[in-house]
């Protein structure tokens, strides 16, 4: 059901893209960049080609976890409507976590890695989440009695619907939009490299759980898009490996801090000669305090 959904959707992908690409020539907006674009699809195919193994994996797993279900929900039309609300909740977990734990990080790096936002950005996708764990914080569907293909079957929904907001051709919507919906406003507030941005915005269809968890962040100032620290490369390879190697690097220099490097959100270090969000924030915010006090 999964490989389907996606495999259909590929067409639309190319002439929305492709369409894209034509408006913003027309309206004299630098969206695209070529060598950055070709990198955003390759690791799009790469994640399609691999996402067959891995959620075949994941399939399994919600099949032996359901085995052990509290309830039968089947496939009732509430059953649906349920599973949409308890996906999107499962998401925005996954995707603050992402953002707080390096383990995480490592594989949704990637996905921040361009430094252009436009629709080819929403193809840049992961090639080791699955096969990491990024699964796990769906476990509890399937042992509450959702049916485990109706819950693959709204991740690709959710994988499905996030590709149009990548692009700053679309700016604000209707308010009640705005309030309710993860928007392409939104979304590039989550994909900048600016502090006042950083991990913000983790929905993936609906923007309330940013909202009533006090993650999220109107987009003000034109966003920086990219990480704090771009890897400047459009090797796919690198692009896809280039955080778990580093990972790696430093839990062999610093094998008594390894859980730190591997658990702690990213920017962490043992001695202090990096940063991470909400340090970058507390030393500004220190700044602030002595600028205003002078």
């Amino acid at each position: 059901m999964f490989p389907e959904l996606i495999f259909h959707a590929i067409p639309f992908f190319v002439g929305l893209i492709l369409l894209e690409v034509a408006l913003s020539a027309y309206l004299k907006v630098k969206t695209y960049a070529l060598k950055d674009t070709f990198s955003s699809i390759a690791m799009g195919l790469g994640n399609v080609v691999i996402g067959l193994v891995g959620k075949a994996l994941v399939l399994a797993a919600f099949v032996w976890v359901h085995q052990f279900a509290f309830f039968d929900l089947g496939y009732t039309w509430w059953a649906w409507v349920l599973c949409f609300f308890a996906d999107d909740f499962s998401y925005y977990w996954f995707h603050r976590t992402a953002h707080k734990v390096r383990f995480f990080w490592a594989s949704h790096v990637v996905h921040h890695s361009s430094q252009s936002y436009n629709l080819s950005t929403a193809l840049r996708q992961t090639w080791t989440g699955n096969l990491t764990g990024s699964f796990v914080f769906w476990l509890w569907m399937p042992l509450l009695g959702f049916e485990p293909f109706m819950i693959v079957f709204m991740q690709s929904v959710s994988l499905l619907y996030q590709f149009w907001i990548h692009t700053e051709l679309i700016q604000k919507l209707p308010s009640w939009v705005e309030a309710v919906f993860n928007t392409p406003s939104h979304h590039r507030v989550h994909h900048s490299s600016d502090l006042k941005y950083l991990d913000k915005n983790h929905a993936g269809i609906l923007i309330i759980w940013d909202r009533w968890f006090g993650t999220y962040q109107p987009e003000e100032e034109k966003p920086t898009y990219g990480l704090t620290t771009n890897i400047r490369t459009y090797n796919p390879l690198r692009i896809a490996t280039h955080e778990w190697s580093a990972v790696f690097k430093d839990i062999r220099a610093y094998p008594k801090h390894g859980l730190g490097y591997l658990f702690g959100p990213p920017g962490w270090s043992h001695d202090g000669s990096r940063k991470t969000t909400a340090q970058l924030r507390e030393k500004a915010s220190a700044h602030r305090r002595i600028h205003n006090h002078n």
